[in-house]
């Protein structure tokens, strides 16, 4: 079991996770948020009791829209995306690989989720 540690651009939210595997590919959605904001997520979603969150008082934000099921989650000092709560996985997550320390986004390959077409 690995422990993955990652932050927005400021410090102002961490996070971090316990996973079986090195990371070794990634995952983008073509949704009408994700094609925008280009971020790569963990392949895999991680369960609430292995992903802790430690972010300073105000600095969380949350952003949704459509069904309002998915929860996007950014720092609201420096904008960065960090993870988000999955709508095909309620109360589980996707991180931001961009943000996890020791992970080269530009050297992994990645899958495309189809999430402009998720009814």
């Amino acid at each position: 079991m690995s422990t993955y540690q990652g932050a927005c651009h400021c410090g102002a939210v961490k996070f971090s996770f316990d996973h079986h595997e090195t990371i070794t590919r990634g995952l983008r959605c073509n949704c009408s948020i994700c094609k925008r904001k280009g971020a790569m997520m963990t392949p895999f979603v991680i369960a609430p009791d292995k992903f802790h969150i430690d972010a300073e008082p105000g600095a969380l934000g949350l952003y949704q829209f459509g069904e309002k099921t998915a929860k996007h989650h950014f720092c609201t000092h420096c904008g960065i995306y960090t993870f988000h709560v999955t709508v095909r996985v309620p109360d589980h997550f996707r991180a931001n690989l961009g943000c996890i320390d020791g992970v080269d986004t530009f050297a992994l390959p990645a899958d495309v989720f189809d999430g402009a077409h998720l009814l």
